[in-house]
């Protein structure tokens, strides 16, 4: 599933290119006809994310409120003013990186027919968006989107002066083992699996401690490392959670594995330490951790 910064840049991503425009709004797979209808020949005039979710804001109060899930991916393509990703979200062989191009052809006709099952079309003049498999696709109003947001945790990546305190409080007022509190969306918003098994590494902890037992500066420290690494997910648009030391020889961002300390790296050797990384479940997803290391 794509975590809060994939959304960050998402949300990025169409404020750049479609803020400002008089959409065409559709349903070429006819499941959101009727929200479309409503959104359709309305002008976009804000994109927000918080955590996992996507909010399109419109001309005239009406919100595009999309979350991913497991298999959601949105596609992009136009002319060559129409610049970024091409490709953002699931499936698996794109993951937590994107797939980009350099724009489109010099003479731009108009969006493709559509390929496979086409939730919703987004098309301005200069390009289009299609978004397939959410798990979420809804056109809401404002006050339906405050109550969303309501029911979520800080993001990270928002960072506002309040959300360290409210994450900090969340975590000391609950039993549950932190590796869970931290994927729990009403406690933070936007961690995914990976920041989850890599921010409990960084920062030394062991997965299955409870998060009343964490001291006021544990925490707070938690909470900064996040927003640190989930900010860097941002601006390199992928996940790395390793120093440079860990990357090899070659030139760039890392490949494979080097990117992170333990996820996806049960049996093999810790990066610190040389203990065999561990692999659990909790609550229905793979936990990875290093015995040796995360030990507080």
């Amino acid at each position: 599933m794509p975590e809060g910064h994939s959304v960050r840049r998402l949300a990025r991503q169409f404020a750049d290119v479609f803020c400002g425009e008089r959409l065409a709004v559709s349903s070429p797979q006819g499941r959101f006809a009727a929200g479309a209808a409503l959104l359709d020949g309305h002008t976009l005039t804000d994109s927000r994310a918080h955590g996992k979710h996507l909010f399109l804001h419109f001309d005239h109060a009406r919100v595009l409120h999309v979350h991913l899930g497991l298999y959601g991916a949105w596609d992009f393509g136009g002319d060559p003013s129409f610049r970024g990703a091409s490709s953002i979200g699931a499936p698996r062989k794109v993951g937590e990186r994107e797939i980009f191009d350099d724009g489109g052809p010099a003479e731009y006709t108009g969006p493709p027919d559509p390929r496979g099952a086409v939730r919703v079309r987004l098309v301005s003049a200069h390009g289009w968006a299609d978004l397939r498999g959410a798990t979420t696709c809804a056109a809401i109003t404002e006050g339906d989107a405050a109550t969303v947001l309501a029911r979520l945790g800080p993001d990270p990546l928002r960072n506002l002066p309040a959300d360290r305190g409210r994450f900090v409080a969340g975590l000391q007022s609950r039993k549950a083992p932190i590796a869970g509190l931290l994927m729990d969306q009403k406690v933070i918003a936007g961690v995914g699996n990976v920041y989850r098994a890599e921010v409990l590494f960084r920062q030394r902890l062991n997965p299955w401690r409870a998060g009343n037992e964490l001291s006021v500066l544990a925490a707070g420290q938690l909470w900064d490392d996040t927003a640190a690494v989930m900010s860097d997910g941002v601006r390199d648009g992928r996940i790395i959670t390793t120093p440079a030391l860990y990357w090899g020889d070659g030139d760039g961002l890392p490949a494979g594995d080097a990117a992170h300390y333990v996820y996806k790296r049960q049996g093999r050797p810790c990066r610190v330490c040389g203990e065999p990384i561990a692999l659990a479940e909790l609550a229905g997803r793979k936990l990875y951790w290093c015995p040796g290391c995360q030990q507080a």
